[in-house]
């Protein structure tokens, strides 16, 4: 290669170079950008299973409670209950793929059918009929309880699944767009040697134009 082509390129590299650095970039915090918030909203669905893990066995523990204490711990369980009928809420806003959704409907047809048995032993409580609370507590509300844990569970390690899928997609976007870094900065290390032989060239015939006019 002449050193005017070696010039020639050396200008266009050195051109060329900071656009293609930039580009890639820009392109590799886009794609960054896009799997973070796939990340964060991952796990924000993972928080909101485990919500309604904690609540199913929050509420249920204070109905037990409240049928052996003479109703003290109602308004606990009452408030418990108003939780989880917020948190059930915003999982079926958030939660609305088929196997979510079924999940949550399964959720929220048995919690209506517990609230329903609930109110039935509470009735009792009031009434001093404590072998009608036992009877219920022990019976369906205690069939209805393990469904709502086991759906609420399977929930939540669906949701723990799906966010580790998507970390692992993040982190294989940042190792991609640190590979193309690296390589663009692996040209721009071959433009800077191309430019210093370009530059040693002129000056080793400069130096001979020197002497040959010498």
């Amino acid at each position: 290669m002449t050193i005017r082509a070696k010039l020639y390129v050396a200008i266009l590299l050195t051109v060329i170079g900071p656009v293609v650095t930039i580009a890639v970039a820009l392109h590799g915090m886009d794609r960054l950008g896009d799997r973070f918030g796939e990340v964060q909203t991952r796990a924000d669905q993972r928080a909101l299973a485990l919500d309604l893990k904690f609540g199913v066995t929050d509420f249920n523990g204070w109905q037990t409670a409240y049928g052996y204490d003479e109703g003290a711990s109602r308004p606990r369980f009452e408030r418990s209950v108003r939780q989880f009928r917020i948190d059930l809420g915003a999982a079926r806003n958030e939660l609305t793929d088929a196997r979510e959704a079924r999940l949550l409907n399964e959720i929220r047809a048995r919690f209506g059918a517990f609230m329903q048995l609930d109110r039935q032993a509470y009735a009792a409580l009031r009434r001093g009929d404590d072998a009608r609370v036992k009877r219920i507590f022990l019976g369906p509300e205690l069939r209805l309880f393990d469904a709502m844990a086991s759906r609420s569970d399977e929930l939540a390690r669906y949701e723990a699944r799906s966010a580790t899928v998507t970390e692992k997609q993040f982190n294989d976007a940042r190792e991609e767009s640190r590979r193309g870094l690296i390589a663009v900065a692996l040209g721009a290390a071959l433009v800077i040697i191309l430019l210093l032989v370009t530059a040693s060239d002129i000056a080793r015939l400069a130096l001979e134009g020197q002497r040959v006019r010498g």
